[in-house]
């Protein structure tokens, strides 16, 4: 730690932020920290702080950033960088995140809404930049998450032949999706990483933070990654909107996109249901528990929907209810289990 301190201000006397004060703003589910560089002057900045050796790679962010600003969307520019030591300092774009603002000033939801559902067409009109693919065997894999983390580590009882049966089935359901036109996925896009700068014009009005782990999909990832958020409830009202918004802008059919929308949303939180045990059980964060009853109430949404009907019954019967006896649980276990 204390190296890693000492290479921090190696990096920074570099730069032109040598003397600029420096106050830690926000840390997330990953290793990374961010501070906010302030200088004499009042210009600010921002620190990334993500350590090589914890798994982190600035590399991506970076790519991912140039290819958002060029084309026209309001992604951080890079000011300063060592890919080596996984240092960055990157434009400040404020503080006021979509989830913020919407806890202070709620009769905005809707017009915030559409402004992140006007950046998703934006984005997905423009060429899509070589990218690993979000798959259907790299999805399936991961809504499996929770058959390992959510109720095999949690209680003992792993049973590889229901995590399979379920594998079986699910990439059966996803694999038409593969014919979709393929747009970037930041697989993020939530209101907890998104900056409401009404200032700026246009699409440029959204600021969008932690893309790094951006892949090709398919179009409505993203849009079901903003609508059934993990963090906050959406009103019922604004998710029926924005996905006729996204749908009319894009002249999509209604039934198919309603219907990849579904698969998606189950993949998504079926995965989010299995890392924020992880994040619990593995790694001492305990907080992402309290988020799983509303990861599991889209989980039943999706379910719902009759395409998924093959399916509905045996997560039901696989997985149980996340009641307080089930999150006491894996809370007891928080930071139990190594990292391999």
């Amino acid at each position: 730690m204390i190296d890693r301190q000492i290479a921090i201000i190696d990096f920074l006397n570099a730069t032109e932020w040598r003397d600029a004060q420096r106050v830690t703003v926000a840390g997330d589910a990953s290793n990374r920290r961010y501070d906010r560089l302030t200088k004499s002057d009042g210009s600010t900045a921002i620190f990334m702080d993500a350590p090589p050796d914890k798994g982190e790679d600035i590399r991506p962010f970076v790519h991912i950033a140039q290819h958002l600003t060029s084309i026209g969307l309001n992604a951080p520019d890079v000011f300063a960088k060592d890919e080596a030591r996984g240092f960055l300092i990157l434009e400040d774009l404020g503080d006021d995140l979509f989830a913020c603002v919407l806890e202070h000033t709620p009769d905005l939801e809707t017009k915030l809404y559409e402004a992140a559902v006007d950046v998703l067409t934006h984005l997905h009109k423009a060429p899509c930049p070589p990218l690993i693919p979000y798959d259907t065997d790299a999805m399936t894999v991961l809504a499996a998450l929770p058959y390992d983390w959510y109720i095999g580590r949690a209680t003992g009882q792993k049973n590889a032949a229901k995590a399979k049966a379920f594998m079986v089935k699910f990439r059966a359901l996803l694999a038409p999706l593969a014919d979709a036109p393929q747009v970037l996925i930041q697989r993020d896009y939530h209101a907890e990483n998104l900056l409401w700068m009404p200032q700026r014009d246009g699409v440029e009005k959204v600021g969008l933070l932690d893309f790094q782990d951006a892949m090709s999909g398919h179009p409505a990832y993203d849009l079901v990654s903003i609508l059934q958020d993990a963090r906050r409830d959406v009103s019922p009202d604004v998710k029926t909107a924005m996905k006729a918004r996204y749908i009319a802008q894009n002249k999509l059919n209604v039934a198919d996109f309603d219907t990849a929308y579904a698969l998606l949303g189950l993949q998504r939180n079926m995965r989010i249901l299995g890392v924020f045990a992880r994040l619990c059980m593995r790694d001492g964060k305990a907080h992402y528990v309290d988020f799983i009853p509303r990861v599991w109430a889209h989980i039943e949404t999706n379910l719902a929907h009759p395409a998924l009907s093959s399916i509905a019954e045996m997560v039901s019967d696989d997985l149980p209810y996340p009641d307080e006896n089930i999150l006491t649980g894996l809370k007891e276990k928080c930071a139990t289990i190594p990292h391999p």
